[in-house]
């Protein structure tokens, strides 16, 4: 626990990034007098620059690099590099907020107002992504933190027992008692760390839900009124949103967090690895969007003999399923996340929707008793009570 708080204030500490900027800049000025090429360097976000310790809770960077250094090839990657990086600077300079989509069509307001931007131009919207990320790991720096914001959001929330304050741009406090929302979700913005929770009351634990139409059945049946927890439905592979929100709430509240979700292969290494240790593709962000503590909950293995859920043969024909199979089978031999023995049991899941070609869904549940509404409700509370979790 030391290391990650360790790891977390380091996030804290104010970054100069006009600074960092120019700096950079000015020694590619330099190296360019002194007929040096120029290079650049960023963090490299993959897989195979993870790192996974247990204390910590989720995936680190290790030491490799992205480098560029100028040449043919290299000079238009470059040059787009400054010309965005003038962009986010003028922003945080202005306060002005854009998501990407929005930069790309800024970027191409340039090209068209001034021909001597036109070799710089991109194609498409990807094109431009790629060098935003690249900037935001190149400095190390979050992409909210160059004022650029996702649309995504938190996943919706439910509780009786929640209070929120958002401080809002301008200094001032927003409070929202979730009790009082009725059957509208509460939905956080993508930069949830701007929040402070309170109980109001006792908070025994927070549910997130895969699906976000089966989280809506069990507050509508009620779950929220008979249980004091917080349920959230994560729709699907967790945004930025849903990951820092689950962060803030597990920082803050310290209540048990579980998950449910599909017993599939899809689920444990895209979504569930997600929301409990990040991505690899987001290295630099995963200390404030992840949830290192998160119990898978379910479906289990050992569910669906218990209640004998209905499966889905996994095929190798279809092309789909034939891709899942084949990329968990290069996560159980290259993930440090599955590679890390506290995650044996994790590991053993995933082994074994292999071997048996298997998935089954968290609506399988409904299926136990079809004339009880509050049969997925009673089977995730009693898993929850006996421990049945991983």
């Amino acid at each position: 626990m030391a290391r990650r708080e360790k790891m977390i204030r380091i996030r804290e500490l104010d970054k100069n990034i006009p600074k960092m900027s120019v700096d950079i800049c000015n020694q590619m000025l330099t190296d360019l007098e002194n007929a040096k090429r120029p290079v650049i360097e960023a963090v490299k976000c993959s897989l195979d620059n993870s790192n996974y310790d247990p204390k910590v809770g989720f995936l680190t960077p290790g030491d490799k690099k992205i480098r560029s250094e100028l040449n043919v090839s290299s000079v238009q990657k470059m040059a787009r590099t400054v010309f965005m990086l003038n962009i986010l600077l003028n922003n945080i300079k202005s306060g002005a907020v854009n998501t990407k989509r929005e930069l790309y069509y800024i970027s191409k307001g340039f090209m068209k107002s001034d021909p001597f931007y036109k070799p710089l131009d991109f194609d498409d919207q990807p094109e431009s992504d790629s060098v935003i990320d690249f900037i935001c790991d190149m400095l190390e720096v979050y992409r909210e933190e160059m004022n650029c914001f996702a649309g995504d959001r938190g996943g919706q929330t439910y509780s009786q027992h929640l209070l929120v304050t958002e401080t809002l741009s301008d200094g001032t406090k927003a409070n929202v008692d979730l009790s009082t929302l009725g059957t509208t979700p509460f939905q956080p913005k993508n930069k949830p760390q701007q929040f402070q929770l309170k109980k109001k009351g006792k908070i025994d634990f927070c549910l997130v839900v895969e699906s976000e139409g089966t989280a809506n059945t069990l507050v509508a049946n009620g779950i929220t009124k008979r249980h004091n927890c917080i349920v959230i439905g994560a729709q699907g592979v967790p945004s930025n949103g849903v990951r820092g929100w689950c962060k803030t709430i597990e920082d803050q509240l310290k209540v048990p967090m579980y998950f449910y979700g599909d017993l599939d292969a899809y689920t444990m290494q895209n979504i569930y690895r997600t929301l409990k240790a990040g991505s690899a593709a987001s290295l630099i962000r995963n200390s404030d969007f992840s949830a290192p503590d998160v119990k898978f909950l379910g479906v289990l293995p050992e569910d669906v003999k218990k209640y004998d859920l209905h499966c889905y043969s996994v095929g190798e024909k279809d092309a789909a399923e034939a891709r899942s199979l084949k990329k968990a089978r290069d996560v159980l031999a290259n993930d440090p996340f599955f590679k890390d023995k506290k995650n044996k049991d994790l590991a053993a899941i995933l082994r074994w929707l292999v071997k048996e070609k298997k998935r089954c869904e968290q609506q399988a549940v409904f299926s136990v008793d079809p004339k009880n509404p509050r049969i997925l409700e009673e089977i995730i509370v009693d898993k929850i009570k006996k421990g049945s979790y991983v």
